[in-house]
């Protein structure tokens, strides 16, 4: 291996430990997301890295735009394409990186004004795997002047794309595990209110509840408000 390419190569491990650290941080998935981009970017000298991710939601499903370290307004506002659509939704359905030596010359690229205007040429596309090879979105890699990506570089890429599928897979576990638990603890205070009121008032248990709910809705404030200040009311 040459200098140059070894000098490539210990950018690429130095991105692939940044994305590793996002794995263990506090940080909140956009957050991580930037982080992504923004380290790609910068090791691999690309003009632009996007990020997008499939959104599983109800309907058919779609592939979104999520992060870019491009500052103009044409390239950060929200976008969304079918699996089907443009290059992010053949390279995420056809789980194959893609390389386009000119964007503008591609039929499947779908947006070559905007290529036009921030002078985008070449690019590569790698799918984002995490585990059994589930796809959950596309790394998107730009050059403002044509270039041909090695198989190195390619390789290089789909692994920075990889570990940051598993940065972002851990997010999402993480803060749906945070939900379920506030869920649960709303729950038992709701609970906890309730048998209060069944004591306090006299009040059959779907009285009870049916009282915090209008308590909530005439203030407007959550049932979880409503529980702790029963709550806190009856330990003084």
């Amino acid at each position: 291996m040459d200098k140059i390419a070894l000098e490539t190569y210990d950018k690429y491990i130095k991105a692939i430990m940044d994305v590793s650290e996002a794995i263990t941080s506090d940080l909140y998935l956009e957050d991580i997301l930037k982080l992504i981009v923004m380290v790609t970017a910068k090791v691999t000298g690309v003009e632009i890295c996007s990020l997008w991710l499939i959104d599983e939601g109800e309907g058919p499903k779609k592939i979104r735009l999520k992060a870019t370290q491009a500052i103009d307004p044409d390239y950060v506002k929200d976008r969304a394409l079918s699996m089907n659509e443009g290059i992010v939704g053949f390279v995420a359905s056809s789980n194959k990186p893609l390389i386009v030596k000119d964007v503008l010359q591609e039929p499947r690229f779908k947006e070559k004004e905007m290529a036009k205007k921030l002078g985008l040429c070449s690019m590569v596309s790698v799918p984002m795997h995490i585990r059994d090879d589930k796809v959950i979105g596309v790394l998107n890699c730009f050059t403002a002047e044509p270039h041909d990506f090695s198989q190195t570089e390619v390789n290089l890429i789909t692994t920075v794309a990889n570990q940051a599928a598993i940065a972002i897979e851990n997010t999402r576990l993480l803060v749906r595990t945070k939900v379920i638990e506030e869920e649960l603890e709303t729950r038992k205070k709701i609970e906890r209110a309730k048998e209060i009121l069944m004591v306090k008032k006299n009040l059959p248990a779907d009285r009870a509840f049916r009282w915090l709910q209008k308590k909530s809705m005439d203030t407007r404030k959550s049932m979880k408000e409503i529980a702790d200040a029963i709550i806190i009311s009856q330990d003084l």
